[in-house]
């Protein structure tokens, strides 16, 4: 089969998160854990966390507002968020994010759902739109809080914050290709019931379930494109945490020469900068791995090919390639992106798990006093009200 080519892809790309987080030595020594257990066992070194006057629409205007101008917001034709962390089971977060930016009104708002999937469906819906629809933009954003109990056994691998790419024809920064391998398979190795308060996981059988679905899509993508891994000049994977990619990557590439091992692992690497320091983005953990990896790199050229791994449990799993585009490099955003990681508040572990167990209760009117540029500013009559520039 071969590759269909166009000229669509990524134009621009950021991500947010809270200003607030926690050091993982800081936590393994309340939870009486060896730090090396989460520092090198699961590969974290912060972890995001948002007060509750913070949520997955804040976090995804917050990253969206980044990289949009006025031109944009009159060009975008589509919004699409994807979320497992929804605040309304009935209105799309999309459809506030749209007008919180203040996008031209006649434009598609939908929330898309698949554990930590479904932005990979929403980046195919757009380049797939734009394709036909040249002029046009799709603004897409993975946004996500995710949270297991305070104690709990997934609690180390917590985060927040939002990831926003606007796809569009002509892309600045990344070509996508039309290769698309998808996995479906009907699996509990994690899943969250509607109205239980946090996910249930079989922890063990997913990482097995997550690694045997790289495995399956890797090979059907070879069969299908008589692809090797030598074609590659990295690949971004899906990052819960970030040790996971690394369990599928490696068996994978055992039998390749040294010089390819080293060099995809090398990369990997760069892919998790980070991802280390936020945690697990859930639907934006693949897209925040791969702006890791635009920015950490220092060998990625013009015309390399990326592989993207992007799974969400229960379970969908794709690999796909994309094409970086000449002058890419001026397009990113690694110094605001830093200055953001490191201008965050180390929170104790005491004001952490106060700022943890904080709910807004939406039965009752209130108001809120977060300074922070988007947040929630007032509860009235069941719904949040947001603070806007």
């Amino acid at each position: 089969m071969e590759n269909i080519e166009f000229n669509v892809g990524i134009d621009k790309l950021s991500f947010f998160v809270p200003n607030y987080f926690v050091d993982m030595t800081d936590l393994a020594l309340a939870r009486a854990v060896d730090p090396a257990k989460f520092h090198i066992g699961i590969g974290q070194d912060e972890m995001a966390v948002n007060p509750a006057t913070q949520d997955i629409i804040t976090f995804a205007t917050s990253a969206a507002a980044q990289i949009l101008s006025d031109e944009d917001k009159k060009q975008v034709d589509m919004v699409i968020v994807a979320t497992e962390s929804s605040v309304d089971e009935s209105k799309a977060a999309a459809v506030v994010v749209h007008g919180l930016l203040g996008i031209q009104p006649f434009a598609r708002s939908i929330e898309m759902k698949e554990a930590c999937y479904a932005a990979t469906a929403g980046l195919v819906l757009a380049r797939d739109y734009v394709t036909l629809h040249q002029e046009k933009k799709v603004l897409v954003i993975a946004t996500d809080i995710a949270k297991y109990g305070l104690n709990s056994g997934g609690e180390p691998t917590q985060g927040a914050g939002a990831v926003a790419l606007l796809v569009t024809a002509n892309p600045s920064i990344l070509k996508l290709n039309a290769d698309n391998v998808a996995l479906t398979q009907d699996i509990y190795d994690f899943w969250r019931p509607t109205g239980q308060a946090y996910p249930s996981v079989d922890g063990k059988f997913s990482n097995s379930v997550y690694i045997n679905a790289f495995s399956q899509v890797w090979d059907e993508y070879c069969r299908r494109y008589d692809a090797t891994f030598s074609e590659f000049s990295a690949i971004a994977f899906h990052t819960p945490y970030t040790k996971m990619g690394k369990k599928a990557l490696l068996p994978k590439i055992e039998s390749e020469n040294e010089t390819i091992q080293k060099h995809l692992m090398d990369q990997f690497e760069k892919g998790i900068v980070y991802n280390r320091r936020v945690g697990n983005l859930y639907t934006g953990s693949l897209y925040l791995s791969l702006i890791s990896l635009l920015e950490n790199s220092e060998l990625l050229t013009a015309g390399d090919k990326i592989g993207l791994f992007s799974y969400g449990s229960g379970t969908v799993a794709e690999f796909f390639s994309a094409q970086l585009v000449p002058g890419y490099e001026k397009h990113l955003r690694k110094a605001e992106h830093e200055a953001l990681l490191n201008q965050r508040v180390r929170l104790s572990i005491e004001a952490y798990e106060a700022m943890f167990e904080s709910k807004i209760d939406l039965n009752h009117n209130d108001s809120f006093d977060d300074p922070t540029l988007y947040s929630i500013s007032e509860i009235k009559e069941n719904h949040r009200l947001y603070r806007t520039k």
